[in-house]
């Protein structure tokens, strides 16, 4: 079996273990009575966004998910809507991780956060797990797994399960476009034209929107938990902290927006979520390709979309660069996002003018 492994916490962000420890015994059944000797806790070092740690107790492991220490956008580590979705997909999306336990307290640990079940299997990222190898037909399979996995979660009918609550998909776009918009003005640290022009050309040339589906909007190699026997089958889904209602075709942009091919610059391949670019593997327009054959949706207006998309992963560089810069995170990983912000800015305006990337 391959899966993320774990490390020290991080400086500066542990957790009160004994408030921890408080919680466990209060509020999960199985560690009734348990104390901070009881708790041991580490931390998985993957991921940019809200931080994630394994906890142990009594021979028990639970995956526990709060914001990262210094956040100030809020609806960017929304942990109740994780939750909220969690929750309610539960009872018939089965690559749900079980949430154990929830608190909006942050008297408790600081911030909002939640307890959820380890789920246990592959997870891929720029660099392989040990013992994993890829051949290109392998590469392709996994490929296409990924965007089919994406059509499955998108055939769910959010009407028939009650779901139509948990997002506001009405005006969707012209919000994402508005709000990513302004969290960049909020986070600039640095001169990049190309930012405030593709966010100009985006509020101009909104799209009408198909009808809403469940949005995960990160759909990509390092949240998907695969089966260790059978890679291209997927058995998890992580990361749901931007889980919405809304135009499926967002969701489809930023899965393609993470797909670094061979021909991408260097730097954006250094930001490559996964083996996406190895031998054999599917390009953006054959994924496009194969969502549009698996769901029948008109994807003949991809350029915004794509562009979009990239434009928001420029964004989060930028959050993140920007909590760096401030001195909120010593987490020397985000000291080179701002070039990423420069190329990913780039790539958007190509998209824009010509289509490039599709």
């Amino acid at each position: 079996m391959t899966e993320d492994a774990t490390r020290p916490v991080r400086k500066g962000e542990e957790l009160d273990v004994a408030a921890l420890a408080r919680f466990l015994s209060e509020h999960v059944a199985e560690l009734e009575g348990v104390g901070p000797s009881d708790v041991e806790v580490e931390q998985f070092p993957g991921g940019h966004s809200n931080l994630t740690y394994l906890v142990r107790a009594r021979g028990h492991e639970y995956v526990l998910r709060r914001p990262p220490f210094g956040n100030t956008v809020k609806t960017a580590h929304d942990m109740g809507r994780e939750v909220r979705m969690l929750t309610r997909l539960a009872p018939f999306y089965a690559k749900t991780p079980r949430v154990v336990a929830s608190s909006d307290d942050p008297a408790v640990l600081g911030a909002p956060f939640y307890l959820m079940q380890r789920l246990r299997g592959t997870i891929l990222r720029r660099a392989l797990p040990a013992g994993v190898e890829l051949g290109p037909d392998l590469t392709r399979a996994l490929g296409l797994a990924v965007v089919d996995g994406l059509a499955e979660l998108h055939a769910i009918d959010v009407a028939a399960h009650g779901l139509l609550d948990l997002g506001k998909p009405d005006g969707y776009v012209e919000r994402q476009v508005r709000g990513w918009s302004e969290r960049y003005v909020g986070a600039q640290t640095d001169d990049i034209p190309d930012m405030p022009a593709a966010a100009e050309w985006f509020a101009k040339n909104i799209p009408s929107s198909p009808p809403p589906t469940v949005l995960h909007n990160d759909w990509k190699y390092d949240n998907l938990v695969l089966d260790p026997q059978d890679l291209t089958r997927i058995i998890g889904v992580l990361d749901w902290e931007m889980s919405t209602l809304g135009d499926p075709l967002t969701d489809l942009a930023t899965t393609l927006a993470y797909w670094i091919e061979p021909g991408d610059d260097d730097v954006l391949k250094a930001f490559a979520f996964g083996p996406t670019y190895l031998p054999g593997s599917p390009t953006r327009r054959e994924l496009l390709a194969r969502y549009a054959e698996r769901t029948g949706r008109d994807v003949s207006n991809m350029k915004f979309y794509y562009a979009f998309a990239l434009f928001k992963n420029a964004v989060v560089a930028q959050q993140i660069y920007a909590r760096y810069e401030k001195g909120l995170t010593k987490d020397e990983r985000f000291a080179v996002f701002i070039e990423g912000v420069r190329m990913l800015g780039a790539q958007a305006r190509r998209a824009i003018e010509s289509g490039a990337g599709l």
